[in-house]
């Protein structure tokens, strides 16, 4: 059986031709994975001011709080938890913190030396797995999604994702829940129920090994996060550990294997 699906991004088109069973999706991380801000810690400087206009404080965000790999909402209840707030109080904001994020970080990206950049070899992998028939790019990331959308089109790579498909940070406050949203997202659109072993999370950390172990999906470590170099990600035991993004013709290959 072959799917004749559409996949449209922001300014990508792809026809997909190829047996179902043979469909590779890649789940792609944004932070530390595909971009990365210009300093260590100034995820602070939009999440701070954005919890404090929607829940009254930022808590213990501006302390020693370890952050990496958890969703947006993950980091707004553990700020938060020690000042009595419950995980349904956060979630009754969602809406409107994820509204509040995508504002502020539009606002201190204004200046150029605050802007995000894209990681060497980002554009060139995405554009040639965009290119391949076999793989449909998706995201997976703790990102609530209008950050996720703003990140990506300061850096222009916003045209290589469908923001359809894929999971975000709003889905859940548990990283490990997202591969599933994003299995019923990709599957809905398609109309074929994939099988978790036909789904690649790729990412900087810990938890985006941890998730794709829970889901039964395969994962790719990528080493190019401030928080996790390579020795740090091995006792993980992603499926593949890649240093950086810049050999393209290495990641297809390890890809194509997976």
């Amino acid at each position: 059986m072959s799917s004749k699906f559409q996949v449209q991004g922001e300014q990508s088109e792809k026809q997909i031709r190829i047996p179902h069973s043979e469909i590779r999706i890649l789940l792609w991380d944004i932070d530390g994975t595909l971009l990365i801000a210009p300093r260590g810690g100034s995820y602070k400087d939009y999440f701070a001011p954005a919890m404090e206009r929607v829940y009254g404080s930022s808590g213990i965000l501006r302390g020693q709080l370890k952050v990496s790999g958890m969703t947006d909402l993950q980091i707004a209840f553990e700020c938060l938890q020690p000042e009595g707030f419950s995980v349904e109080q956060i979630y009754a904001k969602s809406d409107e913190f994820c509204l509040a994020i995508g504002e502020e970080i539009e606002r201190i990206c204004a200046p150029e030396e605050n802007r995000f950049v894209a990681l060497p070899g980002a554009r060139e992998v995405l554009a040639a797995t965009d290119a391949h028939p076999r793989f449909v790019n998706a995201l997976l990331t703790g990102n609530l999604p209008l950050a996720a959308r703003f990140k990506l089109e300061f850096v222009g790579l916003h045209k290589f994702f469908d923001f359809s498909l894929g999971a975000f940070g709003n889905e859940s406050h548990r990283r490990i829940d997202l591969p599933a949203v994003a299995a019923r997202n990709v599957s809905a659109k398609f109309d074929y129920e994939f099988a978790p072993s036909q789904f690649i999370v790729l990412g900087d950390t810990p938890n985006d090994i941890a998730c794709a172990k829970h889901f039964g999906a395969k994962s790719v470590a990528i080493a190019t996060g401030r928080n996790h170099p390579a020795e740090t990600l091995i006792p993980h035991k992603p499926d593949y550990l890649l240093d950086n993004l810049t050999d393209t013709a290495n990641i297809l290959r390890v890809l194509e294997n997976l």
